[in-house]
């Protein structure tokens, strides 16, 4: 069993074969968060990019947990050189195989920097097949990108889409990239969190299931999904 929990924006947890994964772990800054990073133990982190809202609390809960943290190759040599005990840096293209999976960095159009200023790489989707087997894609910050084609081939158990507008795709350009990448679920991400992003994640629900046959979850922060 798979079972992944919404902390809010576009913060996961999957656990899977026993292990926890932390995707973009901004939990105690993050307004929408009912949980606190004291109630996660992770086995690794992983990042999409560098921006306060998706770094947030992973330093730290790789200080506190001894686990690594895998990001691109600039993000993760700025989290060791902010105290994280063990990164994995990795760039754009072929699968890494890890204790938890195999992990494929995809392609995300955006930016990514340090709360500094600094350059942290290049923004990343997160392509995870996990050691039950199930494939998941976790988009990150991006627009709409036609080889999003692509990284549905081979089929794909789950989709975290970001949602917001602003800074992502809206649910207009995220339908289309349902139906690009033909995922089996989907559940929206990075919205609601701030003014600038609020979206009627119901809406979406409605306009992706009644134009493809994905079936959408949409999950309150904190709630969880089982498969």
């Amino acid at each position: 069993m798979t079972q992944i929990t919404f902390i809010g924006h576009a913060a996961i947890e999957i656990e899977s074969g026993g292990v926890s994964i932390l995707i973009d772990p901004f939990i105690s800054q993050n307004p929408a968060a009912v949980q606190q990073p004291e109630d996660f133990k992770p086995q690794a982190i992983l990042l999409s990019h560098g921006h306060f809202d998706h770094l947030g609390d992973a330093v730290q809960l790789a200080k506190t947990h001894r686990c690594p943290i895998i990001a691109i190759f600039e993000l993760a040599n700025y989290c060791q050189a902010q105290g994280a005990p063990a990164v994995e840096g990795l760039n754009i293209g072929g699968p890494r195989r890890f204790d938890f999976g195999q992990l494929t960095l995809t392609p995300a159009f955006h930016s990514s920097s340090s709360p500094e200023g600094q350059y942290l790489g290049q923004p990343c989707g997160l392509l995870l097949q996990t050691n039950e087997g199930q494939r998941i894609y976790h988009a990150g910050d991006t627009s709409l990108f036609s080889d999003m084609a692509l990284i549905g081939r081979g089929g794909l158990d789950l989709a975290l889409l970001p949602i917001g507008s602003t800074y992502t795709m809206d649910p207009a350009a995220a339908l289309e990239a349902v139906k690009l990448l033909q995922p089996k679920r989907v559940i929206p991400i990075h919205y609601n969190t701030f003014p600038a992003i609020e979206q009627d994640a119901t809406a979406f629900k409605r306009a992706v299931e009644s134009a493809t046959e994905s079936q959408v979850i949409v999950l309150q922060p904190g709630e969880h999904y089982d498969w």
